[in-house]
């Protein structure tokens, strides 16, 4: 059996972030709009986090299963590594997604916003699909596709809008800002993991691009978020407190562009995680007021 400390290190607690960001940033925007709500927003948090850690679960057992994790450079992996049974890491990833959709639905019932639920099966969907099933679409260079639209553009929106009932511009483009870094974490992934998914055949966008085409979509993704916060500055001009955050995409950025392979590439998974956490608490603060 897997001990405590395996089980924590296979939910991948360095891409917590990912989950965090949208909720501070969609928070954030709310209290901009007038809308104060704590209950709610920490109900989006539980679904955040309980979605992050089910897709890392799910992740976990189906690239194990197929093989795809046997010869591995990145972090801890249960099901690859033989710690825990394949069967376990399953029902792990199942009864997260089941925390998430009970807490959705009781974001719904108090925000009376009925038809998010849809979205929320879409999205737990979406999350086995990304590595589960006979075609996961990961397989194919869609992850990114994936983690822009429900960790950036749906969780911010979906927690602005269960909050205030409604979204404006700063929420819009806050939204792309945190999408765009929570790509750069998968980006960062996989770009360590292309010599190992191309020999498995995991197609992913990484992959597809090869290192240098990787490399260069990295700094666009945190270029990007960058620009995101100026665009969201032409409504709310102290969400440029959010720019404080760029010293923290100096040593990623390096690390990414000065040729880092392997092993050298793991401190840019935790960097950017970081990156993005502070960026959604600077971005989100300058929302509120």
């Amino acid at each position: 059996m897997a001990t405590t400390a395996q089980w924590i290190s296979g939910a991948r607690p360095r891409t917590l972030p990912a989950a965090v960001a949208p909720v501070l940033v969609g928070t954030g925007a709310a209290l901009g709009l007038g809308a104060r709500h704590p209950g709610r927003a920490l109900t989006a948090l539980a679904v955040s986090l309980a979605l992050q850690v089910g897709v890392n679960y799910a992740n976990d057992y189906s690239d194990g299963v197929r093989g795809t994790d046997d010869d591995r450079v990145g972090p801890f992996r249960l099901t690859g590594s033989g710690a825990a049974r394949p069967e376990a890491v399953r029902r792990a990833a199942f009864a997260c997604f089941a925390v998430a959709a009970l807490a959705g639905l009781g974001l719904v019932a108090a925000s009376g916003t009925w038809w998010l639920l849809a979205v929320g099966a879409a999205a737990i969907l979406a999350a086995w699909y990304y590595t589960g099933g006979r075609r996961p679409y990961g397989y194919l260079g869609l992850g990114e596709v994936f983690v822009f639209v429900f960790f950036g553009l749906v969780a911010v929106l979906g927690t602005t809008y269960t909050q205030a009932l409604r979204i404006d511009l700063p929420a819009v483009a806050g939204a792309v800002g945190v999408g765009l870094l929570a790509c750069g974490i998968l980006v960062a992934n996989n770009l360590r993991d292309v010599p190992t998914d191309a020999a498995a055949g995991k197609l992913t966008l990484a992959v597809r691009l090869g290192v240098g085409g990787t490399r260069r979509l990295y700094v666009a993704l945190v270029v990007g978020a960058f620009l995101a916060v100026a665009l969201t500055a032409v409504r709310q001009p102290p969400a440029l407190l959010a720019l404080a955050a760029a010293v923290l995409a100096v040593p990623p950025v390096r690390t990414v562009t000065g040729g880092a392979t392997g092993r050298e590439l793991l401190p840019v998974l935790r960097d950017t995680g970081r990156l993005e956490l502070v960026y959604a608490l600077l971005l989100g603060a300058g929302l509120t007021v």
